[in-house]
């Protein structure tokens, strides 16, 4: 693959259409302002992270660690810029130098795609077809709809919510750049041959879109005629992954000290063991010096050199496997691939996040009421789709937005449409839709 042919600003659905810019920002900027105002993205601040939503203690939602991801993948991606620039002067004052908003956008839309209650809601829509009353529909729909239906992905998902032309929305989608939309393809597969980790790219609704755009781009695809599709990964998307495993193991670690989970000790030694005793020694100083004696002040400051420490050391790994990233032969994460102590330590955090927060009564708690919520809702709303005639099944269909075509003669499509809506749907909304269809609440006129 070649950086000349992955950089490319050339936009989905108006692949050649001219448009008078009045302005003085970049294509990938545009793209970058698009999702800060589109609705989808806003309604991230009411879908749960990790921890319940709300609480009396400020924690982390979607949407905010949507935005901090961003912000680490600016960084990265202009570090990379700089660095490979240098090595490579012929990229100078090109597109490329702006992989920096290209990751960073990608990051805003890395979590898009998620149903209401994170992964438990996307376990809730894998396993009522797979599990559940949806086990009926496999003989009713191809092959490639059940593979998709019963591996759910909210990346996947995130892919057709920015390339999938809905009702009332215009060819393209969100009329997205290439470049941004190959870069948030965490796992460019087909769910009929998803990665080890069960996970795939894009549904059969989207699979020419992203063959198109990955043909642009000279994307290099693995799989031989008539095999599922599997490409390499745009080398970008190492950078939002890298930018969302740095976010998510570290903001949880201090999300859990805010809430007590764990205790200042704790959290202390788990993001000193990023570093050497030189530097912990340095760094302890430095709070001293600054007089911090506040334990949450403290926290912020050991998070914030974590965060700084990590970003630097991806973007050294990246830069130094650039040809094998670029070959699709690079193998893993970039986390992965980072000095063994840096790698022991984020192992530890997630070890002891997996033992201590995500296995935590509050989260816990909140996984199985989504799940709940999510299954009841596909099932009667899916019930709905597949007996579009019955009286109940009218009154229900009409609560789906008129963007989703749950009126299509065609079952697949109609299936489709109550999985767009309920993944357009809030943790809030979600639970306001169970309760009102099940006799719990009423509404007040």
């Amino acid at each position: 693959m070649k950086w000349q042919q992955l950089i490319s600003n050339k936009r989905l659905g108006q692949e050649h259409r001219h448009t008078e810019r009045h302005d003085d920002r970049s294509e990938f900027k545009r793209d970058y302002d698009r999702l800060i105002f589109s609705a989808p993205f806003r309604r991230l601040q009411n879908k749960t992270q990790v921890f319940p939503l709300p609480g009396s203690i400020f924690v982390h939602n979607r949407l905010t660690h949507s935005l901090e991801v961003a912000s680490v993948g600016m960084s990265l991606g202009n570090d990379v810029a700089r660095i490979i620039t240098e090595k490579r002067p012929e990229l100078a004052h090109t597109q490329f130098e702006q992989i920096g908003t290209i990751v960073a956008t990608a990051c805003l839309a890395h979590d898009m795609g998620n149903p209401p209650f994170g992964h438990s809601g996307e376990k809730a829509i894998q396993t009522f077809f797979s599990e559940g009353p949806g086990r009926v529909l496999k003989t009713a729909v191809s092959s490639g709809f059940w593979s998709d239906i019963t591996h759910f992905e909210g990346n996947a998902y995130a892919f057709r919510l920015l390339t999938h032309s809905f009702n009332g929305r215009r060819k393209g989608g969100f009329v997205m750049t290439y470049s941004t939309l190959a870069s948030i393809v965490k796992y460019p597969f087909s769910s009929e041959k998803p990665s080890k980790k069960g996970k795939f790219g894009f549904f059969c609704s989207e699979e020419d879109t992203y063959k198109k755009i990955a043909s642009e781009m000279g994307i290099t695809c693995k799989s031989a005629p008539g095999e599922p599709l599997q490409y390499a990964r745009h080398p970008l998307v190492y950078l939002v992954e890298a930018a969302d495993d740095i976010c998510y193991e570290i903001m949880d670690i201090e999300d859990a000290h805010k809430l007590k989970i764990l205790s200042y000790e704790e959290t202390k030694d788990l993001l000193l063991g990023f570093f050497d005793e030189t530097d912990q020694k340095r760094i302890m100083q430095r709070i001293e010096d600054e007089e911090l004696t506040d334990e949450n002040e403290r926290v912020v400051y050991l998070r914030a050199c974590v965060i700084g420490k990590l970003e630097n050391e991806c973007v050294n790994v990246f830069v130094k496997h650039e040809e094998d990233i670029l070959n699709g032969t690079f193998e893993g994460s970039l986390i992965k691939s980072t000095p063994e102590h840096i790698r022991k330590a984020y192992e530890r955090c997630s070890q002891l996040s997996v033992e201590r927060i995500y296995n935590s009564k509050p989260v816990l708690d909140v996984e199985l009421s989504g799940y709940k919520i999510i299954e009841t809702l596909l099932s009667t709303f899916t019930e709905a789709a597949m007996h579009p005639d019955r009286f109940h099944s009218r009154q229900l269909l009409n609560l789906v937005s008129s963007q989703y075509d749950i009126q299509s003669t065609e079952l697949e499509t109609r299936i489709m449409a109550v999985i767009d809506y309920l993944c357009g749907m809030t943790d809030i909304f979600a639970l306001d839709i169970y309760q009102k269809i099940n006799g719990i609440s009423l509404p007040i006129i």
